[in-house]
């Protein structure tokens, strides 16, 4: 669908590739925000680059600094990591950072190793700017329509949420069965 709200995932071997894409994604027509990922050879993930059209830089860093430390909890560590360190930035942006961290989560698991993904949420006129762009410094294009991503994103939140869920209740029922245990001795 011509100018509704699109993904791109850009693929790169090389970081500097999608360092020198990032910085001009941020000029095409209709961009309204783009990171990029990195996952070192030993498996970790980075985002060394984050923008979003019209965010405070303030916000932008504590959010995308509490999202890197809640990434040792896991996706939902990554859900409260990004959101305490949001809330410290800057109340209003809450949100649109909420949803961009953990669409980070979800389309960094396919990251491989020592590669860089640039992601760029754009509403397109034309492909053709973005396909020149990723041609450009030879990565590889894949476009997604913002709803499903979207949806995809709100699925693995609410899996995780269940997975918690899960684990808590399998916690307190143990802690059930280990006090009837030591209620009989």
């Amino acid at each position: 669908m011509p100018d509704s709200p699109t993904m791109l995932f850009i693929t790169f071997d090389d970081a500097a590739a999608a360092g020198a894409a990032y910085e001009e994604v941020k000029e095409l027509p209709g961009v309204r925000q783009a990171a990029v990922l990195e996952r070192s050879p030993e498996g970790l993930l980075d985002v060394p680059e984050s923008w979003v059209h019209g965010a405070g830089t303030p916000t932008v860093v504590s959010g995308i600094v509490g999202g890197l430390i809640g990434l040792i909890g896991g996706p939902v560590g990554v859900f409260l990591g990004w959101t305490a360190g949001t809330v410290l930035g800057g109340v209003a942006e809450i949100k649109r950072f909420q949803d961009a961290a953990e669409g980070l989560t979800v389309y960094s698991s396919g990251l491989a190793e020592g590669g860089s993904l640039l992601i760029a949420e754009v509403r397109e006129h034309t492909p053709d700017a973005a396909d020149a762009l990723a041609a450009r410094h030879g990565g590889r294009l894949v476009r997604r329509p913002a709803d499903e991503v979207a949806a995809e994103v709100r699925s693995a939140q609410e899996a995780a949420e269940e997975a918690v869920r899960a684990e808590q209740e399998q916690l307190e029922e143990q802690e059930e069965q280990k006090r009837q245990q030591d209620g009989h001795h």
